[in-house]
């Protein structure tokens, strides 16, 4: 199967005249799972929206597969997108929104999981709110995209389904390359095979975990 390259280069965003992100560059191949770590209000999520094309950027520079990609519409066949917010209609069925979202191919393997199981009679209002994220992590990793974006995806979730949202991760790490943000830094570093620290507008990209005691962002004994 072939591997896949994103690229993201040069990305500066400012809000009243103060940077927020300076000169970024990240990399993301098939099988990487990058853990996307920083305080609040370091430019995680900004991040994440400029590259999947929501957000403005004063400057940036995307490739995938060594092909420049200018415009937003040209990276969401490309790239998905978990975004903090629900993204799934209330008024839909659990069914309706997998059925639509998924392909036809894929969804025997998609209710073989007891969780989705116990959700299909359902409404989307009518779930929990953990039940909601596990069913948008799900449908986002099942697509075509060839990389996923992920943002606070353990919000709300119980410890079983962050061990099958991590399970879900690593065995679509397989054909994807998927980048990971989310404040409880002990998953993100759990999943992850690469860490990248945002600090000062800098991307940190790591070596090890012990790096983000050295750059102030843990305190000893907190890994």
């Amino acid at each position: 199967m072939k591997n896949h390259l994103l690229e993201i280069d040069s990305i500066q965003k400012s809000f009243d005249n103060k940077n927020i992100l300076s000169d970024v560059y990240l990399k993301c191949e098939t099988n990487d799972v990058i853990g996307l770590l920083g305080r609040n209000g370091s430019g995680k999520s900004t991040l994440l929206k400029i590259i999947f094309g929501i957000e403005s950027s004063d400057f940036k520079f995307v490739r995938i597969d060594g092909s420049v990609k200018n415009k937003t519409k040209d990276l969401f066949n490309e790239i998905s997108y978990l975004s903090q917010e629900n993204c799934i209609p209330n008024n839909f069925s659990v069914k309706k929104a997998i059925e639509l979202s998924v392909s036809k191919d894929k969804i025997p393997d998609f209710y073989a999981d007891d969780l989705i199981r116990s959700m299909l009679d359902k409404k989307i209002s009518h779930l929990s709110g953990g039940e909601l994220r596990y069913l948008e992590i799900k449908i986002i990793l099942n697509n075509s995209s060839k990389f996923v974006l992920l943002d606070e995806p353990y919000n709300g979730l119980s410890p079983l389904m962050v061990e099958k949202v991590n399970e879900l991760i690593a065995a679509n790490s397989m054909t994807k390359g998927i980048i990971i943000s989310d404040h409880n830094y002990e998953n993100v570093i759990k999943v992850s095979n690469k860490l990248v620290l945002l600090k000062d507008g800098k991307a940190h990209h790591l070596l090890s975990k012990e790096e983000l005691i050295e750059k102030g962002y843990l305190k000893e004994g907190m890994l």
